[in-house]
């Protein structure tokens, strides 16, 4: 038995408008039998880095061949492109912003196209839904088994940006960001264990993480371990280190959210960095 095709969808259209449904009627009326996961539709609205986060965490996990439909578009309407992008094992739909920017960092080999076959858009195209008429239609004939060529033609120059990297800072100090902030009130930093190795080690290096109105001391290997009310570092599955809190918003607790400043110091060890 053959497997049933499969589209997922990662929008920030949330789900208190027709949007989500819409593009899911267009997708069902030219394949019937396919498969639609949502990833999410909670992306920060507009926000290109977040729908890049958020599709790069989950796109590995789904079946070779899965069409990842990707729309976080801000620029809809506008001259900006369209794009066909396919890797070893998976599609992507997206407008070209950037939002798989960490696809593209993940893939050794790929291919982007520009789509402009406009015999598979929905017709009349409207300037503010290009999901419902030209994503969702061409994601869907993907699933179907057209090939990515006849969609457009091959490009190079998509757009595409590197997620902010930890820096160096006077100190013996590492100055990191939050990243985002999950519906748990966690802060996802973008420190990973390549950048302070002795901050994940068995026997960690004396250190001290400062973000928002809170200094840290403890890193904990669950959620569960810290002690109520107790702000710590933990590294989380998206092999970040997070600031959490035992069955509480470390957000609330430390006063901060996307885009504070994170200061870890660590005593007595460099902090490694690949950012330049």
């Amino acid at each position: 038995m053959s497997q049933r095709p499969i589209i997922t969808l990662t929008t920030d259209f949330g789900l208190n408008d027709h949007f989500v449904g819409t593009i899911k009627g267009v997708i069902v009326d030219i394949i019937p039998d396919v498969q639609i996961v949502d990833i999410c539709h909670s992306v920060q609205a507009f926000d290109v880095l977040d729908g890049a986060l958020t599709i790069a965490q989950a796109y590995s996990y789904f079946p070779t061949g899965t069409v990842h439909l990707v729309v976080i578009d801000p620029g809809v309407g506008t001259e900006r492109r369209g794009l066909v992008v396919s890797s070893d094992r998976h599609h992507f739909v997206a407008p070209d912003n950037g939002v798989l920017s960490l696809v593209y960092a993940s893939e050794e080999r790929l291919h982007a196209r520009h789509v402009t076959a406009e015999h598979y858009y929905r017709q009349p195209v409207s300037n503010t839904f290009h999901a419902r008429d030209i994503f969702a239609p061409v994601a869907a004939y993907l699933a179907k088994g057209v090939d990515p060529d006849k969609f457009g033609h091959e490009i190079s120059d998509f757009i595409r940006f590197n997620a902010p990297k930890p820096k160096p800072a006077e100190g013996n100090t590492l100055r990191g960001v939050v990243l985002k902030v999950d519906r748990f009130g966690n802060l996802i930093t973008n420190i990973t264990p390549q950048d302070a190795p002795a901050l994940f080690a068995e026997h960690p290096t004396p250190f001290k993480i400062v973000v928002g109105k809170r200094e840290i001391t403890e890193i904990q290997t669950n959620y569960a371990q810290g002690a109520p009310g107790e702000v710590f570092g933990i590294l989380g599955s998206m092999g970040y280190l997070e600031i959490a809190a035992n069955r509480g918003s470390a957000a609330q607790i430390v006063g901060a959210g996307k885009g504070a400043d994170v200061n870890l110091k660590l005593e007595g060890a460099i902090a490694a960095s690949n950012g330049e």
